[in-house]
C-alpha cells in the first residue's frame, strides 16, 4: 500500500491562487519543494535571534510570532502569523535571523530548504514572484504595524490587531459567524502593541462592556464589526487582498 501524499503547502499555495492562477506544472512545482513538517508544544522557538536558518518556515496550524528581546530583557512581538503565512521569506537571502520565531500554542510548522526555494524560484518565475510577493506583503504588513504602534491610542491600537487578525483568519477559512480561535495572552497582545497587560485588560474589558468583542484567551468573537474598525482605524488597503472582500465577517 502507498503512502499517502502530504501536500503540506497547500495554505501557501491557496494563498499565491488568491492573486495569481498557476499551471499544474507549477503548483506541481511547489508541492515538490522539500518538505519538513514539525509539530511543536506551546512556547516553542522555531528559530534564535543570531542563528543562522537553513530552512524557511510555514505556519500549518496555530499561531506563530516573531519577536525581538530588548536589553532591558523587555519583549517586542514584531508580528502574529497564520495558517499559510511563510513567515521568514527574507531569510532565503538574510543569512542570520534578526528575529525569534516562537509558537503560541501546540502548533505544527512546515520547513522548506533555502536552497531549494532559491533554485525553484530561478526554474518557474511565477513562484519566483509568488516568494517574492509574499515578502513584499510581510513588509506592508510592518509597516501597518509601526503606524499602529506609534500614532493610535491603546483602544485604537487593540481594535486594528483583532480586525486585522479576522481578516487574516477568514482569508483561510478560520473564521465563523464573526469566531475565530486567537489563543494569544493578555500579555502577548500587551507586547505586540507597545502597552502594559493592565493596560490591555482594562481596553478589553471595556471592549467586552460595549459588546464590542468577546476575548477567552483562546478565541475570539467579534459583534459589532463595523464599530471595532472605526475605532481602531482599520483599512484592509495594506493587506492587498484580492477579488471581491467581505470585510463584515
Amino acid at each position: 500500500m502507498h503512502e499517502p501524499v502530504h501536500h503540506y503547502l497547500d495554505p501557501f499555495l491557496d494563498k499565491i491562487e488568491t492573486r495569481d492562477k498557476l499551471t499544474e506544472d507549477e503548483k506541481a512545482a511547489l508541492r515538490a519543494l522539500p518538505q519538513k513538517l514539525v509539530r511543536t508544544a506551546a512556547r516553542s522557538r522555531i528559530v534564535e535571534e543570531g542563528e543562522k536558518p537553513t530552512h524557511a518556515c510555514m505556519v500549518l496550524e496555530g499561531i506563530v510570532y516573531r519577536s525581538k528581546i530588548a536589553s532591558t530583557g523587555r519583549r517586542q512581538i514584531i508580528s502574529f502569523h497564520v495558517p499559510g503565512d511563510m513567515v521568514d521569506l527574507h531569510t532565503v537571502l538574510f543569512k542570520v535571523a534578526d528575529h525569534t520565531i516562537e509558537t503560541v500554542r501546540n502548533a505544527a510548522v512546515v520547513l522548506v530548504p533555502h536552497k531549494a526555494i532559491l533554485e525553484t524560484a530561478e526554474e518557474v518565475p511565477a513562484l519566483g514572484r509568488a516568494f517574492w510577493y509574499d515578502t513584499l506583503l510581510d513588509a506592508s504588513i510592518q509597516r501597518e504595524a509601526l503606524l499602529n504602534i506609534g500614532r493610535r491610542d491603546a483602544r485604537s491600537r487593540t481594535a486594528h490587531l483583532f480586525c486585522e487578525l479576522a481578516v487574516r483568519l477568514k482569508r483561510v477559512g478560520l473564521v465563523t459567524n464573526g469566531s475565530f480561535e486567537l489563543p494569544i495572552t493578555q500579555t502577548d497582545i500587551a507586547d505586540a502593541l507597545g502597552v502594559t497587560p493592565i493596560h490591555t485588560n482594562r481596553v478589553l474589558a471595556q471592549f467586552r462592556k460595549q459588546g464590542l468583542i468577546t476575548a477567552t484567551g483562546k478565541s475570539v468573537t467579534i459583534h459589532d464589526w463595523r464599530a471595532l474598525v472605526a475605532i481602531g482605524d482599520f483599512d484592509a488597503t495594506y493587506l492587498h487582498l484580492e477579488g471581491p472582500s467581505d470585510l463584515h465577517l
